[in-house]
């Protein structure tokens, strides 16, 4: 993507705006924040998302989360041993979901990430997923720019 002013401000259709919102606040809901936003880092890397990639690399810095284990999210299958078995599953599950076009959810993906979590907690994984995709999507297509976050 080039450099282009914004766009559209997806706020325009207040209530789509809100619904988001509020469905992003659901998925969080009881979930580890650690957890969440690592899966929303993962999703925005691959979605080529840079103004939230920015924005939850900031949360989670802010939050505590240690920078050496922040640089090995895009290739963490080769850095395992930063992350738990959850973490694991739970970015595996973000890489399928977020390129489901290319192959689907393959089984053994599902599987783990079932394993690794209760029901209840893999669908508030599912939707942190599903959440931040959209995100992701609503940003690069109204060319949000990196570093100026609206949410303070």
């Amino acid at each position: 993507m080039t450099d282009t002013a914004p766009r559209l401000n997806f706020a325009a259709a207040p209530k789509a705006f809100r619904s988001l919102i509020g469905f992003d606040a659901a998925a969080r809901d009881g979930l580890d924040p650690a957890l969440a936003e690592l899966i929303q880092i993962r999703s925005s890397q691959l979605d080529g998302c840079a103004y939230c990639l920015h924005m939850h690399v900031t949360d989670s810095r802010k939050a505590g989360e240690d920078d050496l284990r922040l640089h090995m999210i895009g290739v963490w299958r080769e850095a395992k041993h930063f992350f738990s078995s959850r973490g694991q599953a739970a970015l595996a599950l973000t890489e399928a979901v977020t390129l489901i076009a290319d192959a689907g959810v393959p089984d053994e993906v599902y599987a783990e990430a079932a394993a690794q979590f209760e029901e209840a907690e893999l669908a508030h994984v599912l939707a942190v997923i599903l959440t931040v995709n959209t995100w992701n999507r609503v940003a690069v297509t109204t060319a949000k720019i990196a570093g100026t976050d609206e949410r303070r």
